[in-house]
């Protein structure tokens, strides 16, 4: 049975480094190299959609979650210069009938009756009103057009908690063999996020296997604020160490318990400072010997990666480091000894 691999991390914390280390791995693929697949987690995708139609679902909520997981998985699908989108090369030309598959497969009723989403006034429509309104006026109601909508008809779903997991099970399924998960191993980065994993034993079997990558908030605040904004490529932290430590707080705080085996915590800097014996773990839980690692160190460099490690050491940044470590004291690392972090080669 061939795996469907997950990386998952939590803004910069590196989860990109298990990509780069699997696909060492004989017969692990990742077509798109970290490209992240966010259809399950995106606003209106598949997530939002299981909220709208499981928690306190009515007509009108129904008929808005269907619409907007349609128009938002045809953007992913048909959208070339939207940097998570573009599935119809990245996936293939099959996802957006697979969607339109499962969109009809929830849809239990089709109503000719409408609601105020529908009504939505534009220039256009707004012109077809006046146009009606003036045709039934003379006619005295003889003539009496259809009112313009946005859309039509309306679509409604009642569906239960059993039918949308097998529903959504299935459309997953097909994206997977869509993309040859009978033929390989294949690696989907950020499928899931840290905060929705608990979702997954309902939308996964044991093919899947989740890395949930944690890394020293020191070094992510350090490398966000100096070389990552500086690149123009930042996460959305704040930049005061004092409002970095209550987000980062808040944002681990929310996640949600779970207890499933198949999702598994990998802290970045082991991937480093204990790589043999971190990579033989990851090897054990993905079921393949060392025979298999026919690319050792060509994706994912330890020897490298030291150098985006401790930069809170540098006297630069010694005053806020000093704040996370007294702040988020749960989240910090221990590291097995001093690394003087070469800065011109952090990325």
């Amino acid at each position: 049975m061939n795996k469907l691999i997950i990386p998952t991390g939590y803004m910069g914390s590196g989860s990109s480094a298990i990509t780069d280390l699997i696909c060492e791995f004989d017969g692990f693929d990742a077509d798109n190299g970290s490209f992240e697949y966010v259809f399950l987690h995106c606003p209106d995708g598949v997530f939002d959609l299981e909220d709208k139609l499981l928690i306190g679902n009515n007509s009108m909520r129904s008929d808005e979650a269907i619409r907007s997981f349609e128009k938002r998985m045809y953007e992913l699908y048909s959208n070339k210069y939207w940097w998570v989108a573009d599935y119809k090369k990245r996936i293939g030309e099959e996802f957006w009938e697979f969607t339109k598959k499962f969109i009809d497969s929830l849809v239990q009723y089709k109503s000719d009756s409408y609601w105020y989403m529908q009504e939505r006034l534009n220039f256009s429509r707004f012109v077809k009103m006046a146009v009606r309104a003036v045709l039934r006026m003379v006619t005295v109601g003889k003539v009496n057009l259809k009112k313009p909508l946005e859309y039509y008809p309306m679509y409604l779903s009642f569906v239960n908690s059993e039918e949308f997991y097998q529903k959504a099970r299935n459309y997953i399924n097909n994206i997977l063999l869509c993309m040859g998960i009978d033929k390989k191993n294949i690696i989907l980065d950020q499928l899931l996020l840290p905060h929705n994993v608990y979702r997954a034993e309902n939308y996964f079997d044991d093919r899947m296997e989740c890395f949930v990558v944690n890394r020293d908030p020191r070094d992510v605040f350090i490398l966000n604020k100096y070389i990552w904004t500086r690149d123009g490529d930042p996460v959305p932290f704040p930049r005061d160490v004092g409002e970095f430590c209550g987000y980062y707080k808040r944002l681990r705080s929310v996640e949600k318990k779970y207890n499933n085996t198949h999702i598994h915590v990998v802290q970045f800097e082991d991937l480093i400072y204990k790589y043999d014996e971190t990579v033989e773990r990851i090897m054990d839980i993905l079921g393949v010997d060392k025979t298999k690692h026919i690319e050792k160190k060509q994706n994912f460099n330890p020897d490298k990666s030291i150098n985006n490690t401790q930069l809170f050491n540098k006297e630069a940044y010694k005053s806020e480091a000093e704040v996370i470590e007294e702040e988020l004291k749960e989240y910090i690392y221990d590291f097995p000894y001093k690394n003087d972090a070469d800065m011109k080669q952090s990325f």
